[in-house]
C-alpha cells in the first residue's frame, strides 16, 4: 500500500468526489461514510453540506456533529476512499445501525489495504473528540470491511437487523487507547 493521508474535503476534489460517486453508483455499491454523497449530484452543494455537518450549529436536525475525510494517495493525491467520524451516537439509527465511523474504498482500490490504513488514521482523531470507544458496523456479507475492523482491533458485538433494507448488519467496538 503507498502512503495515504486523511484531509478534509475542499473544491479542489470535486471532479474526484463525482468520479468516486459514479464509481459507486455505475456498481450498484453502497457509499458508506460519504453522508449524502449517493443522493446529491453537485460536489460542491456535497461540501456544503459536510460543512454544515461539521459545526455543531448548524447541523440540520436527524444528524449529528460529523468530520468528512478523504482519503488520498500522497504521491498523487487521487482519493482512494472517504472516511466520515461522527461525534456522537446521537439518533437511534446511529447508535444500532451506523455507528462512529463509516468508510468506503474506491471500487479500483480495493483489496490494497487502504480501508485498513485508513481506518487507522481515523482512531486517534476519534481519542482527540474524547471518544473512549467507537462503534462500526458492517453488513454481515461484507467480508473485506469486517477484516478492516477486525484488524484495527474491533470487537464483535452483535449482529442487528437494519429495518429498512432488512440488512443484516454487524456491530464491533475499538477500545481507543490513550496512545492510539
Amino acid at each position: 500500500m503507498e502512503p495515504i493521508a486523511l484531509i478534509p474535503p475542499t473544491s479542489d476534489y470535486a471532479d474526484q468526489i463525482a468520479a468516486y460517486r459514479a464509481a459507486f453508483l455505475r456498481r450498484g455499491d453502497t457509499l458508506a461514510g460519504c453522508s449524502p454523497l449517493p443522493d446529491v449530484e453537485d460536489p460542491l452543494e456535497w461540501l456544503a453540506f459536510v460543512r454544515r455537518l461539521s459545526d455543531p450549529s448548524t447541523v440540520p436536525e436527524g444528524f449529528v456533529q460529523s468530520s468528512q475525510f478523504l482519503c488520498v494517495r500522497e504521491t498523487d493525491g487521487l482519493l482512494m476512499g472517504m472516511l466520515q467520524v461522527r461525534h456522537t451516537l446521537g439518533n437511534p439509527f446511529l447508535e444500532r445501525f451506523g455507528g462512529h465511523i463509516g468508510y468506503s474504498i474506491h471500487p479500483e482500490h480495493r483489496r490494497k489495504g487502504y480501508a485498513k490504513g485508513m481506518l487507522a488514521l481515523a482512531l486517534p482523531y476519534c481519542r482527540s473528540l474524547g471518544l473512549k470507544r467507537v462503534l462500526i458496523t458492517c453488513a454481515q456479507e461484507n467480508e473485506g470491511s469486517r477484516r478492516t475492523i477486525l484488524a484495527d482491533g474491533g470487537r464483535y458485538e452483535s449482529t442487528v437487523t437494519e429495518p429498512r433494507k432488512g440488512q443484516r448488519m454487524e456491530r464491533y467496538w475499538i477500545e481507543l487507547d490513550p496512545e492510539d
